[in-house]
């Protein structure tokens, strides 16, 4: 059992003379508490740290999140950005996918669906403005080229907002590592 949490107490218990911690969290942990209640289990409360993943993918999600923290922004609005400067276009039987959708949804707070804007706009009868959208691929897709290039400006980009970054030997080993 790991999760995150908070310590909110010490106590001696009077009669084994034992140390009692309590510690809180937001995670249902009653199910691994039944498990191992009663049996010896080994301890180890260290300072919570984000973790940073080896993973270069899992590593330009945390750049991001940290760069939108640092804006207030939202992640999803960050990633767009990050995407449409930096990303790769999807391409479908040798051609751009474009999408069309109403102009008034905004596409910067998209999670799961990444697209730039383009100039072409169509109004229907009914008044409503629709625009075509370049679809772009989601960033764990990418090859190693093209990860490597993602990384290296959006790293680049958090570093200018004063956010700490990983060296550039093991942004490198992270970057070979991926799509290996």
């Amino acid at each position: 059992m790991e999760f995150t949490g908070r310590l909110k107490g010490i106590s001696k218990d009077m009669t084994t003379g034992y140390f009692l911690i309590t510690v809180s969290m937001k995670r249902d942990i009653l199910q691994e508490y039944e498990d191992l209640s009663g049996k010896e289990v080994d301890v180890k409360i260290v300072k919570y740290k984000k973790k940073r993943s080896r993973n270069a993918n899992a590593y330009f999600h945390v750049l991001v999140s940290e760069m939108a923290d640092v804006l207030g922004t939202s992640t999803a609005y960050m990633k767009n950005q990050m995407l449409r400067k930096y990303g790769q276009y999807e391409i479908v039987h040798g051609h751009l996918w474009e999408l069309i959708m109403r102009d008034d949804i905004d596409v910067n707070e998209l999670e799961h669906l990444h697209l730039a804007p383009t100039e072409k706009t169509i109004v229907n009868q009914n008044g409503t403005v629709f625009r075509s959208y370049i679809v772009i691929a989601g960033s764990h897709t990418y090859n190693t080229v093209q990860m490597s290039q993602l990384i290296e400006n959006t790293v680049k980009e958090a570093q200018e907002l004063g956010i700490e970054t990983a060296s550039p030997e093991k942004i490198s080993r992270m970057e070979k590592r991926w799509r290996r």
